[in-house]
């Protein structure tokens, strides 16, 4: 264990460093963390706790209050006390940084040295580099990730396999990076964190991700031509987002950057965003590039806000919920039309699937199904697009190309025509609500799968030819959760019940193929804790964070 303490910043500030690092590093000393962990690295991140951290707190009670709220059969709404803003016509965000005007196509993935080079080597104009939903959050994650940025950004990151392929990165221009810092309910807790009163937790997930990442790169991002840019994810509702923005703002002044350099894209991945849309754009208006689609976690948030309010409100197998039914077409046009009207850019969500390079039939299709999705979206007047995979970028990019042609993007096309409305946005009850057994099946299987792949370390699998991380998993086991406690029967006649479940999860564990090491049964124990319990977690991570990820010692000093 190793504590930090008194060290003034070595950076350049326009604030004087005058706080003790109060952040005690629990996590293993493994080779070269201490160019990340620094002392003066540990106290900017301790002053963004001093600064932050009882504002995160209050976000996150008005999270569970307004949770509450809806469960008892309040729906979301379009605020009437921030209508001003919305019928306001003359205000703009900030829009693109330097390395930002041309996004048609985005790839996303984990931070690990050989997927850093990968992506930036992937011809992609922006590379996600996320330590969120696709990274397991491992202290190894975490802070390798960091590394790995750390050594990117300055063109001197390589890596040998165990094979011994080596990878370098190429010449010339690499994507943009827009780094994924992890959401505001998580924690990090092989950090902890002492306030001035002398309490003791863990640290904010979001605040330690954010803060050794542009306190290290930031500066050498602005002199690479780029900048310290920022995806933000899981906001649910615009004071998530002014409290970024204070943060931002905050960290600008400390570390001598000028106002306005630091630009973020929000995830509104969350039902309750997608009403605020407009406010959140308002309040980062100072520092924001734009929003994006983020398609799953959206489906994922919409099951958990309504899942208790009635059989109305179940959904069908996941297949069946595509970006073409009425609430997810509502939601994406929403989306556009109000960031085309700020200046902000519209970047559109991923596709699951993925080509296969050993089977061609399973490549045309992913091929033939991603063309679609991407067609789509440049047509509906979207920016740009994620993707998962690199053999994907030229498809994604041909449809985008097609629509742009030698423009970097298509901001002049407001949609004025666009009008949603709040039962636009929660019109699920035109689904076609069939539940398959087919479907029972493979949510038992891709939230266990994912789960043993998470637990190992690694957050993003390819299960079936669909790229799965752990949104695709919290839709998988809230579905679970939802048709068990209505008795929902599925086509085939069959009432799914907890018996059912376990029966499925049973068979499941008895046709794997268990390689040394693997973590089914852990897996499998998250899976019953998430889906089965009367209980509904609000992410299924946190958990399986704290039990399974976390060494036991380090709870044990966490909780002293």
């Amino acid at each position: 264990m190793t504590t930090h303490t008194s060290t003034p910043a070595s950076t350049s500030t326009s604030t004087p460093v005058n706080t003790h690092s109060r952040l005690e590093t629990l996590g293993s000393d493994e080779p070269r963390f201490d160019e990340i962990l620094t002392p003066d690295a540990l106290t900017f991140v301790t002053r963004l706790h001093d600064q932050f951290g009882h504002r995160r707190q209050e976000r996150l009670h008005e999270r569970m209050a307004s949770r509450r709220s809806v469960e008892n059969g309040r729906d979301f709404r379009f605020l009437t006390e921030t209508a001003p803003i919305r019928r306001d016509p003359d205000w703009r965000v900030a829009g693109a940084g330097p390395g930002l005007h041309d996004r048609r196509v985005e790839i996303t993935g984990p931070t690990d040295r050989k997927m850093t080079i990968n992506a930036l080597n992937s011809g992609a104009q922006v590379w996600l580099a996320d330590l969120e939903d696709a990274t397991s959050p491992t202290w190894q994650n975490i802070i390798g990730g960091q590394l790995s940025l750390f050594d990117a950004i300055r063109r001197q990151i390589d890596f040998t396999s165990d094979e011994g392929k080596p990878y370098r990165l190429t010449t010339g221009e690499l994507p943009t990076i827009v780094m994924r810092p992890r959401g505001w309910h998580l924690v990090e807790k092989h950090l902890r964190f002492t306030d001035r009163a002398g309490q003791s937790q863990a640290a904010s997930a979001s605040l330690v991700d954010f803060g050794l990442y542009v306190f290290h790169n930031a500066k050498a991002l602005i002199d690479g031509g780029r900048g310290p840019y920022f995806y933000l994810p899981k906001i649910e509702n615009h004071l998530e987002a002014r409290l970024w923005d204070d943060i931002f703002t905050y960290s600008e002044n400390a570390l001598g950057l000028e106002h306005g350099t630091i630009r973020a894209t929000v995830l509104i991945e969350t039902i309750s965003a997608a009403f605020e849309m407009e406010e959140i754009l308002y309040e980062l208006r100072e520092h924001c590039a734009g929003l994006n689609a983020g398609r799953w976690d959206y489906i994922f948030s919409f099951i958990k806000s309504y899942r208790g309010r009635g059989p109305q409100f179940v959904f069908p197998d996941r297949d069946r919920i595509t970006m073409t039914v009425p609430f997810m077409r509502a939601y994406t046009e929403l989306l556009v039309a109000t960031c085309h009207r700020r200046g902000a850019f519209a970047i559109g969500g991923m596709s699951a699937f993925i080509p296969n390079r050993r089977d061609p039939a399973v490549t045309a299709a992913a091929l033939a199904k991603v063309s679609d999705d991407k067609r789509r979206e440049a047509t509906d007047g979207f920016d740009g697009t994620w993707v998962a995979h690199p053999d994907l970028i030229d498809t994604a990019r041909a449809e985008f190309d097609r629509v742009l042609g030698g423009r970097p993007n298509q901001l002049d096309r407001l949609r004025p025509e666009v009008e949603v409305t709040a039962e636009q946005l929660l019109d699920v009850r035109s689904l076609n609500k069939r539940v398959t057994d087919a479907g029972v099946r493979a949510n038992v299987s891709v939230a266990t799968r994912y789960l043993e792949s998470w637990l190992r370390g690694v957050g993003a699998a390819a299960l079936d030819n669909l790229m799965e991380d752990a949104a695709t998993a919290e839709i998988s086991r809230s579905q679970l959760w939802q048709w068990i406690a209505y008795g929902t029967v599925t086509v085939e006649g069959t009432r799914i019940t907890r018996a059912l479940v376990e029966a499925e999860l049973d068979a499941l564990l008895g046709s794997v193929d268990r390689m040394p090491g693997n973590r089914y049964d852990d897996a499998a124990a998250i899976v019953r804790l998430a889906a089965l319990s009367d209980d509904f977690p609000t992410f299924l991570t946190i958990p399986a964070y704290a039990h399974y990820l976390v060494d036991v010692p380090i709870l044990e000093a966490v909780a002293a």
